[in-house]
């Protein structure tokens, strides 16, 4: 279960991260989730060998899976640690690129940029980097000369806005910059919440296995009694 669970944390960071891959360079950013699925499946393995060597009682099975648990459980901490590390960097990952995401809007042929932007929009309800005002400078806003912004700025209660900068109360008044910062920290607070959550459960499991090998360390050897030539 826990290793499930570690894998679905990792694909939800991956497909999440996809639709704001556009808003930072840094493909580095997303090693804590390639390790952490990475742990999950490695994870279960150690849990069907955890399973098997408490069933038969074996010492070196059970010995091996304390060796292995105890390796999961440094590369969980190295994951939250990556994971501050790289929560730190989307801020200064965000600012550096998001005037180039904007600038290379094409609101009459979408690319793979302009659906995020308007994704972006629409999902976090906001317009511009810092406000609605920023696409007047865009190459956009002066190739349609039309004084509006994108239709992805526009409030989802209203059925009627045009995008026109003339009714600014229908368009989103915060800025796209600081949401989408705080959204990319988030999730990577799901990667980090996983490993410590999860590097508990693996203290506890190491914790259990140890308390199994040392009760089969301390049990009598079984010896054979022999009586006349009959075993008792």
């Amino acid at each position: 279960a826990a290793a499930g669970i570690l894998c679905y944390v990792g694909a939800y960071v991956f497909i999440t991260y996809d639709d704001y891959d556009h808003f930072f360079e840094d493909v580095y950013t997303l090693i804590p989730a390639v390790i952490i699925i990475a742990v999950g499946t490695l994870l279960f393995i150690i849990g069907l060998i955890g399973c098997c060597a408490t069933i038969r009682e074996s010492r070196c099975g059970l010995a091996t899976f304390v060796i292995i648990l105890l390796l999961v459980f440094v590369t969980e901490v190295v994951v939250v640690v990556l994971g501050y590390i790289y929560r730190a960097k989307v801020e200064d990952e965000v600012d550096h690129s998001i005037q180039n995401v904007y600038n290379g809007y094409n609101g009459t042929n979408p690319d793979a940029a302009s659906r995020a932007i308007d994704y972006v929009q629409r999902q976090l309800r906001c317009c511009g980097i810092h406000n609605y005002s920023d696409w007047v400078n865009t190459v956009w806003f002066k190739q349609t000369k039309n004084n509006s912004v994108p239709l992805s700025c526009c409030k989802a209660a209203l059925s009627n806005c045009t995008g026109s900068l003339t009714r600014p109360m229908d368009l989103y008044s915060e800025g796209c910059e600081v949401l989408v910062v705080k959204k990319l920290q988030e999730i990577m607070m799901y990667v980090i919440w996983a490993a410590l959550a999860f590097a508990a459960i693996q203290l506890l499991g190491m914790l259990c296995a140890c308390i199994v090998l040392c009760r089969r360390s301390r049990d009598p050897a079984y010896e054979l009694l022999i009586t006349g030539g009959t075993y008792a």
